[in-house]
């Protein structure tokens, strides 16, 4: 396979850059020469160059798969803005431009087309990959395809199965973090060839400095961080609500701060995101929706509020401070509450096999299927009122189903993890004026209040409009018309589902008891989702080893030497000076008696550890605090 294009005027054309970063240029050769290529490169170090560069310098289109429709977005801009033709196809798309896109990458009019993986399966999009010239396949966040992963998703699977319609064409697998274990089975998943290549970056970071602290009051230490370590921040926690709650608290104590979450919607998110980028807000409060994509280099502190499921995502998260590679913190923030809710997490999401089974007989009962019919039937399927007809529990049902998708017996599609929407435009007092002037409206209203609580005027709140249309005994279509009609006079803005979400029998529908669930390898994932949990709880206890070395540990990379910046370090140089003082204080002690020789003094001393003992005595004869007399014998400076 031979470069039509030089790639450094390539990279300085389009990128601006006078030459590459550690790796890259190696990367990107190894997909040029056409061999399969794994690349592991931290947070910020440069991923998409890898693919992008060497996609601009072969003839033909580059399919790349993303698991995240911001991250794609965020990358065709990135590409658009650098005058590259790139497009990106995602649910919610009117077929028409779906249509348009597809059309235009056959006819060579597009060099990128950023698809999902659930994409690679439609008879559409299959169709018309046939015929177009396909250079490169890029893998972004390459981990989520493993199960031994911390992002497990389960539509990555069909990479496979496209890959072997393009068997010739080279891919490229990114993803910023992965242990041995989550590298092996990236290859085979991908179906890398013999030939393959792997380039992994160090996971250590000289710059950034690793702190665990167990606090009871995380606000108020939050507040302390921020207020010693001046510049841009980005704060993680791990639901909605805590966002809003702590960006009021640090806007309370005059730090410039704002939340962002996925509920906010397109427009305030980008707003916020804008705005943070720009640097006319300091701090943001977001979950992990934040920061796919994201590129600020000049970060100097990232919190955690609460922790991670697993080190892989820490690392990630962590690791979007100081990428400019000027000093900055990673900061973790715990208690003893934190460690059980990690541990209880895990167990959550397994629920009981005779739970799946339950919620499986129950899926069939819903739908009306007999034994053994169903297979690729697809239906309707809203979650809320099938809890409520079977009476099954809400948190544990989702998991239940996520079992059973992942096992391959059914499929849910996207839709159903994205459901219709709504914010309220109007204050309560506005609301309450305008149920007066239009009592029509009044019975809904109430009902979203109820639905919602006393958030609703700060969010987007999650709504199905078939529970609704059930609660006012209306039909479902009279309730989205008369949303609509209240999004049209300003009252809310209505998120409509772009689709219905849709439940998929992908196997012929089996007898509950009989249900080939693998118990084994659920067990299995368990244990493998608890080590991870345990992993974390041990990188955020540990007081005696560096932080840097044990996530380098986890990561399969040994070093021996420590960082001298995390949190275990400073404290152990600390307690060493002190250490060393006192020392020294005891041999001044000795000697104000008389001088002494060497090995006398070291008698008297009897230090644990000698060689420290003697440095120490080598850097006060050195500096002056010590002199030697002409007999050889150790003696204090005469006055």
């Amino acid at each position: 396979m031979e470069a039509e294009q030089d790639i450094h005027a390539i990279l300085e054309h389009y990128w601006g850059y006078p030459q590459f970063r550690s790796l890259q240029q190696d990367i990107i050769e190894s997909v040029l020469r056409g061999q399969d290529t794994l690349a592991l490169l931290p947070t910020g170090g440069g991923k998409s160059v890898c693919f992008q560069v060497p996609a601009m310098a072969l003839s033909g289109i580059c399919i790349v798969i993303s698991p995240l429709i911001a991250l794609m977005k965020d990358q065709v801009e990135q590409l658009q803005g650098r005058g590259i033709s790139a497009w990106a196809i995602y649910s919610g798309m009117p077929k028409p431009r779906i249509d348009q896109y597809l059309d235009e990458a056959i006819e060579g009019k597009v060099k990128f087309l950023y698809v999902s993986p659930e994409r690679l399966k439609t008879e559409l999009f299959l169709a018309r990959a046939a015929q177009m010239d396909i250079s490169l396949l890029a893998i972004d966040e390459a981990h989520c395809i493993s199960q031994w992963g911390y992002d497990f998703r389960p539509a990555y699977l069909e990479i496979a199965q496209f890959r072997e319609k393009i068997s010739d064409v080279p891919l490229i697998a990114l993803t910023a973090t992965a242990t041995e274990e989550v590298k092996e089975d990236i290859k085979k998943k991908l179906l890398f060839r013999e030939n393959h290549q792997v380039f992994q970056k160090s996971f250590a970071r000289a710059n950034l400095s690793y702190s665990a602290l167990e606090e009871e009051d995380k606000n108020q230490k939050l507040l302390k961080i921020l207020r010693n370590v001046p510049g841009t921040a980005v704060v993680y926690a791990r639901n909605r609500r805590q966002t809003q709650e702590v960006a009021d608290f640090l806007k309370k104590n005059q730090i410039s701060a704002e939340y962002y979450h996925a509920g906010l919607g397109n427009a305030l998110r980008a707003e916020r995101q804008e705005a943070w980028i720009k640097d006319k807000v300091r701090v943001i409060v977001a979950t992990n929706a934040f920061g796919m994509g994201i590129d600020k280099a000049e970060v100097r502190t990232v919190v955690h509020m609460d922790l991670p499921d697993s080190l892989e995502a820490y690392y990630q998260e962590a690791g979007r401070a100081g990428r400019d590679e000027k000093k900055a913190f990673a900061v973790a923030l715990y208690n003893t509450n934190d460690l059980i809710e990690l541990k209880r997490r895990v167990e959550v999401a397994y629920p009981e096999v005779e739970y799946i089974r339950r919620v499986y007989q129950a899926l069939a009962n819903y739908f009306e299927l007999a034994i053994e019919a169903g297979e690729m039937l697809s239906f309707d399927f809203d979650l809320t009122d099938f809890q409520k007809q079977f009476d099954l529990k809400g948190i544990k049902t989702y998991y239940a189903l996520k079992k059973l998708d992942e096992a391959g017996f059914i499929q849910l599609n996207e839709a159903y993890y994205s459901p219709s929407r709504i914010l309220f435009n109007l204050e309560f007092r506005e609301i309450y004026e305008f149920k007066l002037k239009n009592p029509g409206a009044e019975d809904i209203l109430t009902l979203l209040a109820r639905l919602r609580g006393g958030d609703m005027l700060r969010n987007f709140f999650p709504i199905s409009e078939h529970t609704i249309a059930g609660y006012l005994h209306k039909p479902i279509e009279n309730i989205k018309r008369q949303l609509e009609r209240l999004q049209e006079l300003g009252v809310i803005i209505y998120d409509r589902q772009s689709e219905k979400p849709q439940i998929i029998f992908l196997t012929p529908r089996y007898d509950a008891k009989n249900l080939p669930l693998d118990a084994q390898k659920m067990q299995e994932s368990k244990q493998r989702d608890l080590q991870k949990v345990e992993a974390v709880i041990h990188y955020m206890t540990h007081r005696q080893r560096c932080r840097t070395q044990i996530l380098l540990e986890y990561f399969g990379e040994i070093s021996y030497q420590p960082c001298g910046v995390c949190d275990v370090c400073i404290h152990k140089k600390r307690q060493t000076i002190a250490e060393k003082e006192t020392e020294a204080q005891k041999i001044k002690s000795i000697l104000q008696k008389e001088p002494i020789a060497l090995t006398l003094l070291m008698q008297q001393l009897a230090p644990r550890q000698e060689d420290q003992t003697l440095q120490l005595i080598r850097e006060m004869l050195d500096n002056g605090e010590l002199h030697k007399a002409q007999d050889g014998r150790l003696m204090l400076p005469s006055k």
